[in-house]
């Protein structure tokens, strides 16, 4: 049986799939973390600012399996926020280590 994690994560690559077939358009906005999804998933700008007992120190957005941004960008694409980005140094409890 799948998790709750499993289908949010599928659901959302899904979703980045079908985006991602649709016209180039400008630079996505920053996630904010008062947005609806981000505020449910923990979602911090500066991953050390975190709280939540989950977070584990060196955890990045930039180290996430999710993560669509190349190495040394300041923020990247996301699926868990299809059409916006997120801080390379910033951390949600979805986080998948890459590798």
């Amino acid at each position: 049986m799948s998790s709750r994690r499993e289908f949010v994560v599928q659901f959302s690559l899904g979703c980045a799939a079908l985006a991602a077939g649709t016209a180039a358009r400008a630079q996505p906005a920053m996630v904010k973390e008062s947005d609806a999804i981000a505020t449910s998933l923990g979602y911090k700008e500066k991953a050390a600012t975190s709280k939540d007992p989950k977070y584990k120190a060196g955890a990045l957005c930039s180290n996430c399996a999710l993560y669509q941004g190349k190495a040394g960008d300041a923020s990247g694409g996301c699926p868990l926020f299809a059409g916006k980005l997120v801080a390379a140094g910033g951390w949600c409890t979805a986080h998948a280590k890459k590798g």
